[in-house]
Parts: structure tokens; sequence; C-alpha cells
């Protein structure tokens, strides 16, 4: 019962933002009394931590079973683009803005777990690149992987990147394109050309 609530709430978050969704809603979509979910859930602010760890853990695993697939770096990067698109949607309610803004310490705590999984994520990346010719060999690894991660939180940045303007998919595809037309060798340019035909 405790996982189905956090299923739904994911849901409800991602669709219409944290700050959003109350509690009667989340009773209401799963057809039962608040007062169950309170039985799980003692609060909002609890239920609100609780369903960003289980989102966080659901994310990595997806991450972590895509990299496990050893496909060559550039493709690697674009399936964890797709599985994330897929488990996030587009992210039309800022959800990441309204945890920033009225769960301060939750977003905090989320940004810094989120930041070692990119990390290690994007390190790896990087080597096996660099070892397969793919990427250059004098890139400063370090360096890229905290750029890559806070450009990446940029995007989520709906004062930067209206949703007017800007889809998450099109801001992810060009952040993508750009951050890998920077690090490429010439292999690397003609891999990166190859797999954007296919998706066309």
């Amino acid at each position: 019962m405790k996982e189905d609530i956090l299923k739904t709430a994911a849901e409800l978050f991602l669709t219409y933002g944290f700050k959003s969704v109350t509690m009667d809603d989340i009773a209401n979509a799963m057809g039962m009394s608040k007062k169950t979910v309170y039985q799980h859930f003692e609060n909002k602010n609890i239920l609100v931590e609780e369903t960003t760890l289980y989102m966080f853990n659901l994310i990595s695993e997806g991450i972590e079973g895509i990299r496990k697939e050893e496909r060559n770096p550039i493709e690697e990067i674009y399936e964890i683009k797709k599985f994330l698109m897929r488990h996030l949607k587009d992210e039309k309610s800022s959800p990441q803005y309204q945890l920033q803004k009225y769960y301060p310490k939750i977003f905090d705590e989320l940004k810094s777990k989120q930041s070692c999984v990119m990390e290690d994520c994007v390190v790896c990346n990087l080597q096996r690149g660099m070892e397969m010719g793919l990427y250059r060999d004098n890139i400063n690894v370090e360096f890229i992987s905290k750029i890559y991660f806070s450009c990446m939180m940029a995007l989520k940045d709906k004062e930067l990147f209206p949703l007017n303007n800007f889809s998450m998919l099109a801001l992810m595809n060009n952040y993508l394109e750009y951050h890998l037309r920077g690090i490429c060798t010439q292999k690397g340019l003609n891999t990166l050309t190859s797999y954007i035909n296919n998706q066309i």
C-alpha cells in the first residue's frame, strides 16, 4: 500500500507540481480516504521527502541498468536521456522549481544525491569514451563532469528556459549535442552524426 501511494504521489507531483498537489488529491486519485494516506505518511512534508527518495532510487536503478549494457558512450548518454524523459515526463509543472521553493531542505538533499550519481556516471562515460577514441584524450574529466551536472540542473530553470519557448526534450537534445561536440574526436563526431541521423 505504501509503495502504491508513493507511485501515485510521484505521478501527481511530476504532473502538477509539489506545491499544487494536496493530500486530498492523492487520496482521491487512489480512491481511498485521506485518513488512510495519513496512516502511512504523517504529513505532506514526509510524503514529499519519501516520494523524492523513491523517485531518486527508481531513476538511479534505471541509469545503472543502462550502464551495465555497455553501449558506446555516446549512445549511452542518449539512452539515459530517453529513460529520464520517460520517467520525468516533460516537467510542464516545474516540479524542481516548486521543490526548491517550498521544500528547500529536501531539494538540497536530493540535489546532493543526484550530484554523486551523475558525477560517477559522467566520469565513467568520459573515461570509456577517451579509451575508445571517441572523446579527446586531453579533456579535464573533473571539470566536465561538474559542468555537465550544473548545466543539466540549469535546463530545469523555468526562468532561464521558459516552457513557452523550450520543451524539455528539445533542451535535452540541444544540450547533449552541445556537450558531445565539445569533447568528441573526429571518430566521435562521426559516431554522433550517425546516431542522430538514425534517430530522425
